[in-house]
């Protein structure tokens, strides 16, 4: 797929503002797509051992509340399912994918994600960093590492010991995972009803500066109820322009009439969020960003 082009302005918007560490990465799971398994090949694939026997083998929220039901009820035991999944696939690996590698590189404070995998703190760590991970307490389970978001390196995290936020839970903590659709409906009513989950440095980072979507398809539901939830108790989000990395709409040409027309349509409905898109592949994407930055790809390629 060839990049469709996005303006110089944005680009040099961008960089400045990674280069200067006024930007937050906000990954989600396409990030690690080919590495991991993504939430249909994941949902095929435990519907098949399962013997899930409904119409919607590739909605995983949808095989896991069968999977809650075929384990009598017992939730934790399907997220350490679920965990292993995912712990499986990351062993391993010498190296991480991008964008993880790009963005650990970079001189920036705080990175947001709602993947469950470590590879955000494998990369820091690559780099020679020091980075502190949290996780949102969605429920009152959770180790939500209190204490560090008590001291300086949690409520002041700097480039070298970087703060990395866990929005929908680590698979260290299999019961913090936000995983069945019962799940979504907690952790936004919990969002709504207390904004005091999400600590200070996160609000504060969310409304004060820029965000890159990395890894979130437009119609992936984890993105438009993270994005809705967070701007109802976060209203200053859109003070900022933000923006995510986007795969054209399928099937759509990238030259003509019609494929602008779908583009800017959709680019239309992100706009009332203050989102600018990046239509391309994230290779493409993390490719240009790298000669923008000057940087070069050192990372070694997955097999």
């Amino acid at each position: 797929m060839a990049e469709i082009a996005w303006r110089d302005g944005e680009w040099d918007r961008l960089v400045d503002q990674l280069s200067k560490g006024d930007c937050v990465p906000f990954v989600g799971a396409g990030a690690s797509a080919g590495v991991l398994p993504d939430a249909r090949r994941l949902s095929r694939r435990l519907a098949e051992k399962y013997k899930y026997p409904y119409d919607r083998p590739d909605d995983l929220t949808e095989v896991t509340d069968y999977l809650v039901w075929w384990f009598g009820g017992d939730v934790p035991y399907v997220k350490s399912l679920i965990c292993e999944e995912f712990r499986v696939g990351a062993d391993g690996l010498d190296a991480v994918p991008e964008p993880y590698a790009l963005l650990a590189e970079l001189p920036l404070p705080i990175f947001i994600t709602t993947n469950y995998d470590d590879f955000l703190l494998k990369a820091l760590t690559r780099t020679h960093k020091t980075p502190n991970v949290a996780i949102c307490p969605w429920h009152d389970q959770i180790d939500h590492s209190q204490e560090l978001l008590s001291s300086e390196a949690g409520w002041n995290p700097r480039p070298e010991s970087p703060l990395i936020y866990h929005l929908h839970g680590s698979m260290r903590q299999p019961q913090s995972i936000v995983l069945t659709n019962d799940d979504y409906e907690e952790f936004i009513t919990s969002l709504v009803a207390d904004r005091d989950i999400i600590p200070p440095v996160i609000r504060a980072a969310l409304t004060t500066r820029s965000l890159l979507f990395i890894g979130y398809g437009m119609r992936d539901m984890t993105f438009r109820t993270i994005f809705n939830g967070l701007q109802r108790v976060l209203p200053g989000m859109v003070r900022r322009r933000h923006v995510s990395v986007q795969l054209p709409p399928p099937g759509e040409p990238t030259g003509g009439d019609a494929g602008p027309s779908m583009m800017q349509y959709q680019a239309a409905r992100f706009d009332k969020w203050r989102i600018s898109i990046y239509w391309g592949t994230i290779d493409e994407f993390t490719g240009e960003l790298r000669r923008r930055l000057g940087r070069h790809d050192d990372t070694p390629q997955q097999s």
